[in-house]
């Protein structure tokens, strides 16, 4: 029989993974490694789509030793299964990620950090209502903010103890003629990410100023991407149709509420105790800066919980960050404009520069790209140098093999900002590559 409280999976200042492939303190419970087609994860057996991920995914994570079951584990693998019930994620790690932030929704005055679940769909009826639903029903004082101003909403967080807030149809209050209008709820959602955010208002007769707390955990569903701020702090679940064969069990508040909130007051009964001690916890982490933040206290349930939930948890945080990282390069703004001018470059054999008008060219001949159809003729000078200002690169006078000048952009101009935006699109050196020389341009 298990205890109530049994005995983390990691602890403060002593983690020693990824040399021993061990995130924290082991417990004294601790197994020999088990073999991945061990998982008795309810998702069963990983399919094609999933075998580039693995591939990529570091040894030391897919080796992480699992322990023994504990109540904590079993309370994560029951909240695991009954969210599969109604709604199917795009994938297992997905699963698992809904399931401990729905977890470490009950441990939130334990965070430094309060990740935003970021639950976005190409198009209707792609489950993220029926998500929220079901989030409702499970997570730590929900606050549904429909047609909630954002001062009500900051009027109700408590600082020690704070709701979820659960947003729903986001694409209403983020989408392209309505954004400039909820600006406050977008800043709202983003200082709320970390601790000791406030806002300050007048309040009373004499006008006297109060700061507000802002910190609490949120889940934002919609339509779309959601602005690029709010995504950068979420643990981002990209919600598809079902496909044909593909089956839920229809939500029935009637018949399914009791159940989940029996679930919810058993997990909020077990992470209670462990509040300090998750306060304490600072796990060695397969990710860097904000998604570290964001995904930390998600590891930290995982390693209180223990059973194969440590291991899960950080296969889930790599392989989901990673496509994040992947998508934003294919972002028509932000880095997917760096990224096309790396492969260019690379192209070209890394030549010392291009002029602004060969650079265009190159840009508009990828098929795959958005370049040839941007704007009503294609991707302008104008706005390519719109584009890259915002990463401090500026057009100059370029020397030709022709030796003439033209107007272009020198390769050593991008070194920083390849290396900080996309560095997974070839390999970026730390100086100019040699110039190589090419016959003048020509259309």
């Amino acid at each position: 029989m298990q205890p109530e409280n049994p005995e983390p999976y990691s602890a403060p200042a002593q983690a020693v993974w990824p040399a021993a492939a061990i995130p924290g303190r082991p417990g004294a419970h601790l197994h020999a490694t088990q073999a991945d087609d061990a998982d008795p994860s309810p998702t069963g057996d990983a399919d094609d789509a999933r075998s580039a991920d693995e591939a990529k995914t570091p040894s030391a994570l897919v080796e992480i030793p699992d322990a023994e079951p504990t109540h904590g584990s079993e309370l994560l693998d029951e909240l695991h299964g009954q969210i599969a019930q109604f709604v199917i994620p795009p994938s297992p790690e997905a699963l698992d990620a809904i399931t401990l932030w729905v977890a470490a929704t009950h441990m939130q005055p334990a965070w430094q950090h309060a990740p935003r679940l970021a639950v976005v769909g190409p198009a209707k009826r792609c489950g993220k209502s029926r998500l929220l639903d079901v989030l409702t029903e499970t997570v730590h004082e929900p606050m549904l903010t429909i047609n909630t101003t954002p001062a009500a909403i900051f009027r109700s967080i408590s600082e020690d103890n704070p709701p979820t807030l659960l947003v729903d149809e986001a694409d209403t209050i983020f989408g392209p003629k309505v954004a400039e209008k909820n600006e406050e709820t977008r800043g709202l959602l983003n200082a709320g990410h970390q601790r000791g955010r406030y806002v300050t208002r007048v309040v009373g007769n004499d006008h006297t100023p109060h700061r507000f707390a802002t910190f609490a955990m949120a889940a934002i569903a919609g339509i779309g991407e959601l602005p690029d701020t709010v995504m950068d702090r979420s643990v981002v679940i990209r919600m598809r149709r079902r496909a044909e064969g593909e089956k839920v069990k229809p939500f029935r508040s009637r018949r399914d509420i009791p159940a989940l909130h029996d679930l919810r007051d058993r997990i909020a009964a077990w992470a209670r105790p462990l509040l300090d001690e998750a306060a304490d916890l600072e796990p060695e982490m397969p990710v860097e800066d904000r998604a570290a933040d964001t995904w930390e206290p998600l590891v930290i349930v995982a390693d209180l919980a223990g059973g194969h939930w440590p291991r899960r948890a950080r296969l889930a945080c790599a392989r989901m960050v990673a496509a994040e990282v992947a998508a934003e390069e294919d972002h028509p703004s932000g880095a997917r404009i760096l990224a096309d001018i790396r492969r260019v470059f690379y192209a070209q054999r890394e030549v010392e520069s291009l002029s602004t008008e060969e650079l265009l060219h190159h840009l508009r001949q990828d098929a795959e790209a958005p370049w040839a159809e941007w704007g009503r003729g294609g991707l302008t000078a104008r706005e390519l140098g719109r584009m890259l200002r915002e990463f401090e690169i500026r057009p100059g006078n370029v020397r030709m093999a022709d030796r003439t000048q033209r107007k272009g952009y020198m390769r050593n101009k991008f070194l920083d900002a390849w290396s900080r935006y996309c560095p997974t699109v070839h390999s970026v050196d730390t100086q100019a590559a040699r110039p190589v020389n090419h016959p003048p341009f020509t259309e």
